[in-house]
């Protein structure tokens, strides 16, 4: 992993937005008296949030004194995991999985957009409104290629993409409208391209093929009871 360090321009200082406060004490309430420091990574991506989508040296001192820990232990998750991003990033974080399922269904190309369109991966576009990165597995392998695309309204993934429903997706973004997350051609979630191929005969669900039971199937067989024989006594002739 290639070295992680904090920015060199830092806010002078951070708060939890009134939403992030009440997250945090969520958060915090979940663990016993005396281990609050469990909740650490969830209040360091609270605070990615709350502060634009990149952790600050600020955020994680007002983390750490939430949670009674030395700041250099915060910053040591901070930097270990790279979902915390340290220095400024784009209104749009954009995260194109480049693993093998991926790779082989044309992400490259995407990543060929973004250059095109972003300039060069973790850096800030232009315009301030995209930075892109690539990664591993994002999990949605079946739906290759795909993005994942973080900004104020969540963390969502865009899948089933190629050149030009990538590029369309950055216009709409570029242009403040709404983007439905999901598959960006005419899939429906993880089926087939054109729709399910399986199990699609209607009488399988509306009862037609339904016959009454005669008898219970696989049932265990009943046993017929035969009465025990006295066992002779003890001493007794046989």
């Amino acid at each position: 992993m290639s070295g992680r360090h904090l920015a060199k321009e830092q806010p002078d200082s951070f708060a939890f937005s009134k939403a992030g406060e009440k997250q945090a004490k969520y958060w915090i309430a979940k663990y016993p008296a005396g281990k609050e420091r469990s909740a650490v990574i969830p209040l360091l991506w609270i605070a990615q949030k709350d502060n634009g989508g990149w952790l600050s040296e600020p955020a994680m001192r007002v983390v750490a004194e939430r949670l009674d820990m030395a700041p250099i232990r915060v910053l040591e998750v901070a930097t270990f995991y790279t979902m915390f991003k340290l220095e400024p990033v784009g209104e749009h974080l954009i995260q194109v999985c480049g693993t093998t399922p991926c790779m082989l269904r044309g992400s490259e190309k995407l990543i060929k957009v973004c250059k095109k369109r972003l300039g060069e991966k973790n850096t800030v576009s232009a315009d301030g409104k995209f930075t892109w990165e690539e990664v591993e597995c994002l999990g949605a392998c079946v739906n290759a290629p795909m993005v994942q695309i973080s900004n104020a309204s969540g963390d969502h993934y865009y899948e089933d993409l190629d050149e030009a429903s990538m590029e369309k997706l950055l216009d709409d973004l570029a242009a403040g409208h709404e983007v439905k997350p999901g598959p960006q051609n005419d899939r429906h979630t993880s089926e087939p391209l054109g729709g399910a191929q399986t199990l699609s005969d209607k009488s399988l669900y509306n009862g037609t093929r339904a016959k009454p039971l005669k008898s219970i199937p696989n049932a265990p067989k009943a046993v017929k009871k035969t009465a025990k024989k006295a066992a002779p006594k003890k001493g007794a002739k046989k």
